[in-house]
């Protein structure tokens, strides 16, 4: 199905001028293809990536059905605190006239509480929906409408039980929109349990070889900050992630790169919620040119125009470096793919080219010259106590 216009989806002229102001011309495939089963009523899974236009799909739905001061009749669930915050901004932006709030971790329940007394629609994740639930400060009954988006990530993050039980105290009569970026099993047995002869839309996807280039360095681990910073300093185009698989790498390449004069910042769950959005606001307006970020940050969030996507370590699931490397080459935008490798990474980007085979161009590295790592003072702190031990254990033997 190839529509030219939102014109020809059958919306109300109030949704459509609304879509206007946002500067919407063309539907997306997920658009095209759900918008129209999702104002129908009907119950949809939509298997499609992030950035592919999803939370507009599912926004003429909240559009359409939710009436203002009902009590919440919408209820968004996301694996993310981010993505429920981004959520959040575009419904808003879908409907100036309908109270959306959103609800998640890590900061105070009371103005949550407050707000839910007054909500229309509600983004959360799900264990802080819980939390409220079990205190009784919010009320489901009037849903009529339940989205999960990016279903795959809030099992991956083991959150399939808090899942169901949010989705058995909602009402029975209800439409249902199950988005995600893969259908496993255990999603399918999700929606054979609580969604009504589904209308199943999949999203043809593919990385463009045409579009994205992808290549690995092979480097030593005592040279990689090297080599990431000497490449990041011959970068003269749009923004660029860098993802490593842990808080502690995170922390430890954003001060090292911030230390060598370029402009980055570092995200992950272990930063304050006002740190985290911080962050994601000054590189959406290009105030910071490179984020450092862990797997958090990988999914969901809309964050345009992104030219190179580095990958400092090689993720253990090949399924995130899927997710990864899907954030630049958007658009009919061409994206570069970096990773480098040191010994450690080898069985991971082996595991990736099994599944995937990829045409990944193996690079030269460059002649470096070895900066100055800064290492926090906690991380020096346990490399000292590794060499205390390693020397004892060695003087034990002899």
């Amino acid at each position: 199905m190839n529509m030219k216009s939102f014109e020809e989806l059958n919306l109300s002229n109030e949704l459509l001028a609304s879509i206007k102001k946002l500067g919407f011309t063309t539907p997306t495939e997920i658009q095209a293809r759900s918008i129209p089963s999702i104002i129908e009523g009907k119950d949809v899974v939509g298997e499609s990536a992030t950035g592919s236009g999803k939370t507009l799909a599912f926004g003429c739905g909240v559009f359409q059905y939710v009436l203002p001061k009902k009590g919440i009749q919408a209820l968004i669930l996301t694996p993310t605190r981010e993505l429920a915050e981004q959520v959040k901004r575009s419904l808003k932006d879908i409907s100036r006239q309908l109270n959306v709030i959103a609800i998640y971790g890590g900061v105070s329940m009371n103005p949550q509480i407050d707000g839910a007394r007054i909500a229309d629609v509600v983004v959360a994740t799900p264990g802080r929906l819980l939390d409220h639930m079990r205190q009784r400060t919010i009320n489901l009954s009037n849903v009529k409408l339940l989205v999960l988006d990016e279903v795959d990530r809030m099992l991956d993050m083991g959150f399939i039980d808090d899942v169901e039980k949010i989705i058995q105290n909602c009402p029975k009569q209800r439409q249902n929109l199950f988005f995600s970026a893969t259908i496993s099993s255990q999603i399918s047995d999700l929606i054979h349990r609580y969604m009504k002869n589904p209308i199943k839309v999949f999203v043809t996807k593919h990385v463009d070889a045409n579009k994205l280039k992808q290549v690995f360095y092979d480097v030593s681990n005592n040279l990689k900050l090297s080599l990431l910073i000497h490449l990041l300093k011959q970068e003269k185009s749009g923004l660029v992630m860098v993802f490593c698989n842990s808080r502690r790498s995170t922390d430890i390449v954003a001060k090292n790169l911030q230390k060598n004069g370029i402009s980055a910042m570092a995200i992950h769950g272990g930063l304050s919620q006002n740190k985290r959005l911080k962050s994601i606001d000054l590189f959406n307006n290009a105030k910071v040119g490179v984020l450092i970020c862990t797997d958090v940050a990988s999914r969901g969030l809309h964050i345009d125009n992104i030219s190179h996507v580095y990958n400092y370590e090689i993720p253990r699931d090949p399924k995130d470096y899927v997710h990864r490397i899907g954030r630049t080459a958007r658009a009919g935008q061409s994206g570069k793919v970096v990773n480098l490798l040191s010994n450690h990474d080898h069985d991971n980007f082996s595991r990736i080219h099994r599944e995937y085979r990829f045409s990944i161009e193996n690079m030269k590295k460059p002649f470096l010259e070895k900066i100055e790592t800064f290492k926090p003072r906690h991380e020096r702190e346990r490399v000292h106590a590794q060499g205390r031990r390693k020397f004892f254990h060695k003087h034990r033997r002899s």
